[in-house]
């Protein structure tokens, strides 16, 4: 984004106020970062030396985490075409949205639903760098990006960006994606998830995907230990902790799957093993 691009509102967004420019040095290309080290496993441009070479060590711990990665993105968009196809759900909350990849959460909604709205939540300057390209909303929706911290539920819900955007007494849709692995246990990301369900009314759904070393426990030990070396905290979960983050919930089926294996579609590899993938994906109402 350009200084000359800061203060055109993109076309079909609704925001009249420019996404914030940020500073070079906020970013520290020279440390790795978890949303570049994404983007780079997902063949994205957006990642630097340093989180290249995080992103190998990475790698070489747990091969196939490219396919982890790539299949957590195409559970999202399934999910995403499944909740407004079939269940006619029009608002979406993303927290933890990451670099822009098309297709965007609004784009997959938008293309079935062109008045679905949608809030990305992020803290991350390289994510808010590059938070235009979230806020191209057809016409008939919206699109609002918020810089704020999932452990602060309080601040997302009670945000100008969220009450402008969604009306929290129709069901909302919550996107918690490859998110809450990294919420320290001091943090409580259970407590957080509870916290952010309990605000949306009967109709919403919850869509989360968690790492696991259920079917591969050596090299997500690896894994894991390879993120921590680089100052970035992970907590992987076996299918019974996970499930807990759907507690008074009802699972969608086929309930917490491995990602690929959550409502495949002609697109889904048939030859990944759960090994591969590494993560737990689903989909829960709120009664």
């Amino acid at each position: 984004m350009t200084s000359a691009d800061a203060g055109k509102p993109d076309k079909g967004s609704w925001m009249s106020r420019p996404v914030a420019e940020v500073n070079p040095v906020e970013l520290r290309t020279d440390i790795p970062h978890s949303a570049r080290i994404y983007d780079y496993f997902l063949d994205g441009k957006d990642n630097f030396p340093a989180d290249r070479a995080a992103a190998e060590q990475i790698r070489q711990a747990f091969p196939d985490v490219p396919h982890a990665a790539r299949q957590n993105r195409a559970f999202l968009i399934r999910a995403v075409r499944y909740l407004a196809g079939e269940l006619g759900i029009r608002q979406f909350l993303d927290i933890g949205t990451g670099i822009p990849t098309s297709p965007n959460l609004h784009e997959a909604a938008q293309e079935i639903a062109p008045d679905a709205r949608v809030v990305y939540v992020d803290n991350d300057p390289i994510v808010l760098a590059h938070a235009r390209a979230l806020l191209t909303s057809s016409p008939e929706g919206r699109t609002a990006y918020l810089d704020a911290d999932v452990r602060d539920p309080d601040r997302i819900l009670t945000s100008p960006e969220l009450r402008d955007t969604l009306d929290l007494t129709r069901p909302v849709a919550l996107s918690l994606v490859a998110i809450c692995h990294f919420i320290p246990d001091e943090d409580d990301p259970f407590g957080i998830v509870r916290k952010l369900v309990d605000a949306l009314p009967s109709g919403s759904a919850l869509v989360l995907t968690y790492l696991t070393a259920d079917f591969a426990p050596d090299d997500v030990a690896r894994l894991a230990q390879v993120y921590r070396a680089q100052g970035i905290s992970i907590t992987p979960r076996g299918r019974d902790e996970v499930l807990r983050f759907f507690e008074g919930l009802d699972l969608v089926d086929p309930g917490l799957q491995p990602l690929h294996r959550w409502r495949p579609d002609d697109t889904t590899p048939t030859d990944l093993t759960d090994a591969q993938v590494g993560g737990y994906a689903a989909v829960a109402l709120k009664p």
